[in-house]
């Protein structure tokens, strides 16, 4: 058996790299997927394929509009969602994404700090496991295959 895992969370660190290394450490069969982790093209998908927008707000509508087009494929064909809170960007595609996720009945490992209990105390009460730190979700991921 094969898993697909989507990754959802911030794009500026390596925790994607983290977790795909484990993964492989331990042999677990698993593919990832995720958001376009290229921040200049992600912003800027939409007048790629658009042209060019007459103001930002037209450029970020345009750019969402296939980001969202993207996350909503690679979500419904996910197995398991692992998305990442972390301490130091602002966290509001993560919370999208766990929350579409929920919506979708799809299975959610949830990674936040015990700083960030207090505000995403509803959010880790939907997950079906919350975790403090990448090893201890890998933990989780593994222990489905045993």
């Amino acid at each position: 058996m094969r898993l697909t895992v989507y990754l959802a969370g911030e794009i500026h660190s390596e925790w994607r790299s983290d977790i795909k290394k484990k993964a492989e450490a331990l042999n677990l069969p698993i593919d990832f997927v995720g958001p376009m982790e290229d921040h200049d093209r992600s912003d800027d998908i939409g007048e790629e394929i658009l042209g060019s927008q007459p103001n930002a707000i037209f450029h970020d509508a345009a750019a969402s509009s296939f980001n969202n087009l993207r996350t909503e494929v690679l979500l419904k064909k996910a197995d398991i969602v692992v998305a990442l809170f972390g301490e130091k960007y602002r966290q509001w595609n993560t919370a999208m994404d766990a929350s579409a996720a929920i919506s979708m009945n799809k299975p959610l490992i949830l990674i936040r700090p015990e700083e960030l209990h207090h505000p995403l105390k509803e959010l880790s009460e939907k997950a079906n496991v919350t975790v403090v730190n990448v090893d201890q979700a890998v933990k989780a991921l593994s222990y489905i295959f045993e």
